[in-house]
């Protein structure tokens, strides 16, 4: 069977990672970047569609996403589909196999990635050595309960326009905090079939409700671009509250 993935050789230091320079994530001291960078044990490219891990796999990788985009899932035995979360470049994929033992949900490739692969070995002494590295990885589980509460009080309660609103705004600030050109434009590779498979929707009733929020106004999307005219407006709409996101760690 061939692997699902490219390794690149001879890949860049951790310490000159582009996505350090960028103010959405923490940053870190010399040791904690070198202590990173003897976790890494490669980096691999996979391209758009395919499986970088299935749910239940033994032994997914521990990874974080350099570039490009990805998402969590969960499926029915009539393949149906439940899309957890959109990953972006300084997620972390894998940290529940290490509590599980396995994968409780799977991962795939929205577009072509780029992911850097940790050992898991060095998880333990990461925990003893630095603290501070420790506490991120518990942030970022954190982070993913939140999500998870949104998701189910979208699907629970909120309103189709409601949800599609939500899932906007969350994917808009996700991806302006690492596109920052200044404008309110950025690109969102998702197409319509993942936006309802994320909100529990129909296609049909998704593409109406895109239709009716583009319609008021509140963003244009196209081509893969999304345009936020008026955040605060959307937000009013959607019942965001939601503080200013604090810096994400990166490993």
């Amino acid at each position: 069977m061939a692997p699902y993935f490219d390794r690149i050789p001879n890949p860049a230091p951790c310490v000159a990672c582009p996505l350090r320079r960028l103010p959405v994530f923490r940053a870190n001291t010399i040791e904690e970047v070198a202590f990173i960078e003897h976790m890494r044990m490669d980096q691999i490219k996979v391209t758009a569609g395919h499986t970088i891990c299935h749910e239940g796999d033994p032994s997914p990788p521990l990874a974080s996403l350099f570039s490009g985009w990805a998402f969590r899932y969960k499926t029915l035995p009539d393949d149906r589909r439940q899309i957890l979360n959109f990953l972006l470049p300084g997620d972390v994929i894998g940290f529940q196999a290490n509590m599980l033992g396995e994968a409780a949900h799977g991962v795939e490739a929205l577009t072509d990635v780029v992911l850097c692969r940790h050992s898991r070995d060095q998880l333990w002494p990461l925990y003893c050595t630095y603290p501070e590295l420790a506490f991120d990885t518990t942030w970022l589980t954190a982070k993913e309960e939140s999500l998870v509460d949104e998701v189910l009080l979208s699907v629970g309660r909120r309103t189709a326009a409601e949800r599609v609103a939500m899932l906007m705004i969350h994917l808009y600030r996700r991806a302006r905090a690492i596109q920052p050109s200044g404008d309110d434009v950025v690109h969102m590779p998702v197409t319509q079939q993942h936006i309802a498979d994320a909100l529990g929707l129909s296609l049909v009733h998704t593409n109406k409700t895109l239709r009716r929020l583009q319609k008021f106004g509140f963003f244009s999307f196209r081509q893969q671009q999304l345009q936020v005219p008026n955040l605060k407006a959307l937000e009013q709409f959607a019942h965001f509250a939601e503080p200013p996101p604090r810096p994400r760690p990166l490993l």
